[in-house]
């Protein structure tokens, strides 16, 4: 944003939460930014129709590529992150799978950190094996790991920014050096920190991934995916034909050598979203950037509340170990000052004495506390992995993602936090009765 009477300024998160990709509609002077409900745009003569589809000029075409809607989305999205750019779809799930099957051809190889998502464990076992591709998972805190598990034929480092749901904090810097020394991008799921905690382009990622669903929709109303781009990459160093090379699937077109740094995202865009589908609708993209506008409030109310309450839960008997990363003597605390200084989020884990029924049983006396599957609502959340978004992992899997059967995953909320703690006594007290 800039004025002809000011000097160009660098604008903070705050403002650019609120005003970033959104400019009030000139048709009609509307401060929202309009939802462009339509699903195709009518063209101003077949030359511009025929340059559209041809990539020679950028226009919209099909509301399954581009919306406007959408687009004011993707640009708040890449201005937060620090990208050149960002293309949305309709979940975080279908946003990492697309980022993959941009890049990767059979043959090719994937690191990726052991401590993920169980959905994200899960797609990326099954897309390895469909796609040919091998895939490797290390322990994410030790950064000879990954350079161990690096081939000649591996293509991508893969990793969360605060693991899910054990709470390991990347060093994003040094794993992006092995990657960037393998000639390799690093991408990073920043779902849970969000661009507000941190910004891992600025610490070396190459491409930052996010369920969109979490904690920037903040609201539970809706579901999407996004991949920004930070335009660093070198995608014609000889491991990418896929990106580098002329593409079959566009009439010979080179994505890199054409468009540059944004290559990537072009293909992205013009090939994967077309031909796989996954396009965010335009009312989601709308939620979106309702909630990011007070993303930073949010953010600073749910950490403080997190880091209260996993405090309490620390000074506990009851409670075998308490894994919030911003607590005093966690294996994390320097990482966490380098790279999330704003505070370690809001998604933690508690371990009960009693194993499994013991968290079944605790779960059963909240009542604030919503017992479903997500994160990064505004109110608080719960659950017990093991028998529900981490139920398709074995054993050893399970471990190495740090869950035990008497594990409990905690969201915290912006609510009071006196009230949180009294309806966490409740599940106490239910253990107490049904358990003991």
């Amino acid at each position: 944003m800039s004025y002809d009477h000011q000097p160009e300024r660098a604008f903070g998160f705050h403002t650019r939460a609120v005003h970033a990709g959104a400019r009030p509609e000139p048709g009609t002077g509307a401060r929202a930014f309009p939802i462009y409900q339509t699903s195709s745009y009518v063209f101003e003569d077949p030359e511009s129709a025929a340059a559209y589809f041809n990539l020679q000029e950028y226009g919209n075409t099909y509301s399954r590529i581009m919306n406007p809607t959408v687009a004011s989305l993707e640009e708040r999205l890449a201005n937060l992150e620090g990208g050149i750019g960002a293309v949305a779809f309709a979940s975080g799930l279908a946003a990492q799978s697309s980022a993959l099957f941009t890049m990767l051809v059979p043959g090719d190889h994937i690191v990726a950190s052991a401590a993920l998502y169980g959905g994200t464990v899960t797609q990326l076992k099954h897309l390895a094996r469909k796609l040919s591709v091998g895939l490797t998972f290390v322990d994410p805190d030790a950064t000879a790991n990954w350079r161990d598990a690096v081939r000649e034929e591996t293509r991508l480092l893969f990793a969360e920014t605060i693991g899910n749901p054990g709470g390991n904090i990347l060093d994003i810097e040094a794993v992006a050096a092995v990657a960037h020394d393998a000639g390799v991008p690093l991408m990073v799921d920043n779902t849970f920190a969000t661009p507000y905690l941190c910004r891992p382009m600025e610490w070396g990622a190459d491409i930052v991934v996010h369920s969109l669903t979490k904690f920037l929709g903040g609201h539970g109303t809706s579901i999407g995916g996004a991949v920004v781009d930070s335009g660093e990459f070198d995608w014609s160093n000889g491991k990418f034909s896929v990106v580098a090379d002329p593409s079959p699937a566009y009439h010979g077109l080179a994505f890199h050598e054409t468009f540059g740094n944004y290559g990537y995202l072009m293909k992205l865009r013009a090939e994967t979203l077309r031909d796989l589908g996954g396009a965010l609708g335009p009312q989601n993209a709308f939620l979106f950037m309702q909630g990011i506008e007070t993303l930073p409030l949010r953010m600073e109310r749910h950490v403080g509340n997190a880091l209260a309450i996993g405090q309490w839960l620390s000074a506990r008997e009851d409670v075998e170990a308490v894994r919030h990363p911003g607590l005093p003597g966690s294996p994390y605390a320097g990482l966490v000052a380098r790279y999330l200084p704003k505070g370690a989020g809001a998604v933690f884990c508690f371990d009960l004495d009693g194993g499994r029924e013991a968290g079944q049983e605790f779960i059963r006396g909240v009542q604030l506390f919503s017992h479903l599957a997500n994160v990064g609502d505004a109110k608080s959340l719960i659950i017990h992995p093991a028998s529900t978004t981490h139920r398709q992992l074995g054993d050893d899997e399970l471990a190495a993602a740090g869950i035990g059967p008497g594990t409990i995953r905690l969201s915290i909320g912006i609510e009071d936090v006196e009230d949180l703690i009294w309806d966490l006594e409740g599940g106490f007290a239910r253990i107490g009765r049904e358990v003991a």
